[in-house]
This record gives structure tokens, C-alpha cells and sequence, in this order.
């Protein structure tokens, strides 16, 4: 099913809070909007907006959040081989490889084990343009990682853990001149040390519900602070080996080629898309009686902000006012706002910066015009609005 709306349509919409009693989330989990508040019209945007609710991608409208945690049914996915038909009762999650002890985990298994609660908001790596919809922050429960690998024993040459969903198709691998044709699965791996951490989790339910198939039902990966492609979904396989994964999804398809200045030369480095870069964007700009405000989020590794700012057309950069109440949570999405007064009729630009507490600051356009693929572009983005 695709969704469409216009742009005019979307103009009469009034913006009013949403109810999450039921989720037992408090009140401050929802950004501060008033009654009757009014969109303003993005002309960067086409006419029709088509949200996506396909079988194997869905993206949001960012310009209707209206909650702190993105409920399940809206949560944006995209898949690469589909989603596979998985008979719960007898799931298995297999853990083989260099372990101690080979381990067949059924879904009852793992939820019998120790959980842990993590609130972690993401975006795929190939997020971007003025929608952004490819993002969205769940409340996830699940088994730590290393409970897991702990419970099997991981031996001491172990240097990679790999992840291989339940999904899979057929692939062309080309090596020299010969092109083969094998299936594969999807696959991600983590090295040794990061598998170990206390912050990966086998996630069972998103929301306080069992995972959907969108979201990798019954047991996927979570890796706080990362892109959504590490996070295996439909997880199936974990496989300890000594030797580095080199699956098309691990080392082909998701890496960035970017070009740094070394010794005076310009060297083009590939790497794999991992922690996710910071990122602000401007959701939307509403009129609140004569005045507006601009509502952003921010996305990032799990490194605390330090600050972010607006900018009107070409003016300077005016600080923003971030939700603390996001910040209570580290690898969630953090909300920003931004009051504009004065703001005369007609068509405006508006930017947003976020810089983190090592100073790190969130690009330009120009500042990443030396990377050459479109993977992890977290560069500042203009949005022009119509102010009536």
C-alpha cells in the first residue's frame, strides 16, 4: 500500500499530541506542540508525498512525529532479500563456530535469559534528502549479546562474530573475469571486542509488542549507535571464526569511498558503514499564533550534543533549544526547537547545525563533495518554507 498526500492537504492538518499512556511512556516523550498548530508548506518537496508501505520498505513522515518512540507499524524498514516465513515455535538461533559449547536457542530460551531495555533511534545509512523518512527511535527489549556468546563459550583465537539472517537470494559474485552465481544470505559481522561489549542486544519486541516481520521477527541484532544495516534482522546464524567476513552486505554494498588529503596527496579510503555520523534535520515549521517554530531531530552515535543551531536565510546562526528530556536516553533521537518571531510573509531558507562535546560539527554540502558515494550524508540541509 503507498499513502499519498499533497502538499495542500497537508496545510489543513492541525498537529495535536499523542496519547502513550498505553505504552506506560510519560508525557515528556512527546515534543511540546500546541493545539491548532499549523504546518507550513516545504517547497522542496514534490506534490505528492508517497510513504511507502511496501513489503520491503516503509519510510516515515517526518513532518508528522508526534511521539518520542515511533510506533511499530510506522517504523521505516527496508530489506533486501524480503521476509522470510519464520514458524516461531520452532525457531531456533543457532551459535556455532569457534565456541565451547554449540548452542540451538529457541525464542523461550532467550526470553527466559536476562533482558535489558534500549531506547535507540537509527536511520539506514542511504538516508537523506529534505523527507529523511528512513529513520524513526523504538523502545527494544532483548537478551545482551554477550550473554549469548558467554553462554557458548567464544575461544581465544575468536576474532569475528557473524550474523547471517534467515533471509537470502541468489547473487552474482564477480572475481577477475568470472561472475558466479550462489545464494547467499544476509550478513553482517562484529569484531571481537565490539561483540563482547555490554551494548549489543538480540532484541525480541520493539514497543513492548513481538517484533513485527518489518522488523525482523523473532530475534534480530541491535548495535547501539550504528547505522541500521549492521542490525540484522530475522537473525538465524551467529558464527565465530577467526578470519574476516567479506559477505557482499559486510563488504561490498554498504561502504563509503571518501577521498582525505595525506602527505600532501589526495588518498580515496573505503569504509564500512558503522557508527552513524551526526546529524540534525528540520522536521517541520508551524505557526503558532503570530509567531512560528522550527521542530528538528537530531541523530547520532551515542556521543552527547552539545549544542544545535538555526539559521534564517543567510543570517547567523542562533542557538536552539534541545529537549532535555530526549537526552536522558543515549542512543535515542534527540528533539531540538527553535522559536522564530518576526518572520515575514513568503518563501525562507532554513538550516540546522548540531555539534558534539569533542566539537565535532555537522558538515556542509561542500565540506563533503570529497566523498563519493551517497552512503552516511549527514550534511547540513537547507529547507525552503513558505511563510504565510
Amino acid at each position: 500500500m503507498t499513502r499519498q498526500s499533497t502538499r495542500r492537504d497537508i496545510l489543513k492538518d492541525s498537529l495535536a499530541l499523542a496519547g502513550l499512556g498505553a505504552l506506560g511512556i510519560p508525557q515528556w516523550a512527546v515534543p511540546a506542540l500546541a493545539q491548532g498548530e499549523t504546518l507550513m508548506e516545504f517547497t522542496d518537496l514534490p506534490d505528492e508525498i508517497k510513504l511507502i508501505r511496501g513489503p520491503d520498505r516503509r519510510i516515515i513522515d517526518v513532518r508528522h512525529i508526534d511521539s518520542f518512540l515511533t510506533p511499530a507499524d510506522e517504523f521505516f524498514t527496508t530489506q533486501h532479500y524480503g521476509h522470510p516465513e519464520i514458524d516461531v515455535s520452532t525457531y531456533r538461533l543457532q551459535v556455532s563456530g569457534l565456541v565451547d559449547k554449540p548452542l540451538a536457542l529457541s525464542i523461550e530460551d532467550l526470553r527466559s535469559m536476562p533482558s535489558r531495555e534500549l531506547i535507540f533511534g537509527f536511520e539506514c545509512s542511504g538516508n537523506r534528502g529534505p523527507l529523511n523518512g528512513l529513520s524513526s527511535n523504538g523502545r527494544w527489549m532483548g537478551v545482551p549479546l554477550r550473554a549469548v556468546l558467554d553462554l557458548a563459550g567464544v575461544q581465544d583465537e575468536a576474532r569475528e562474530i557473524v550474523f547471517l539472517g534467515a533471509d537470502h537470494g541468489e547473487e552474482e559474485v564477480q572475481f577477475r573475469r568470472g561472475t558466479y552465481k550462489v545464494d547467499q544470505q544476509y550478513g553482517r559481522s562484529l569484531p571481537r571486542d565490539k561483540a563482547m561489549s555490554d551494548e549489543p542486544l538480540l532484541a525480541y519486541s520493539l514497543n513492548g509488542e513481538p517484533l513485527t516481520p518489518h522488523q525482523g521477527r523473532p530475534v534480530r541484532l541491535l548495535v547501539p549507535g550504528w547505522y541500521g544495516a549492521p542490525n540484522v534482522k530475522f537473525l538465524a546464524e551467529i558464527h565465530v571464526q577467526r578470519d574476516q567476513y567479506l559477505g557482499k552486505y559486510q563488504a561490498r554494498w554498504y561502504r563509503t569511498l571518501k577521498g582525505e588529503m595525506v602527505n600532501g596527496e589526495m588518498k580515496w579510503k573505503e569504509t564500512a558503514i558503522t557508527r552513524m555520523q551526526l546529524k540534525s534535520f528540520i522536521a517541520r515549521v508551524t505557526r503558532r499564533g503570530n509567531g512560528h517554530n522550527i521542530f528538528g531531530v537530531v541523530l547520532h552515535d551515542g556521543t552527547p550534543v552539545r549544542s544545535v543551531e538555526v539559521k534564517i536565510d543567510d543570517g547567523p546562526w542562533q542557538p536552539a533549544t534541545i529537549d532535555q528530556e530526549t537526552t536522558r536516553e543515549k542512543y535515542s533521537w534527540k528533539f531540538f526547537n527553535y522559536a522564530w518571531n518576526g518572520a515575514t510573509p513568503g518563501e525562507h531558507t532554513v538550516t540546522s547545525r548540531a555539534t558534539d562535546v569533542n566539537g565535532v560539527v555537522q558538515p556542509t554540502a561542500e565540506e563533503l563533495e570529497v566523498k563519493k558515494t551517497f552512503l552516511e550524508h549527514n550534511a547540513q540541509l537547507p529547507r525552503p518554507v513558505i511563510i504565510a
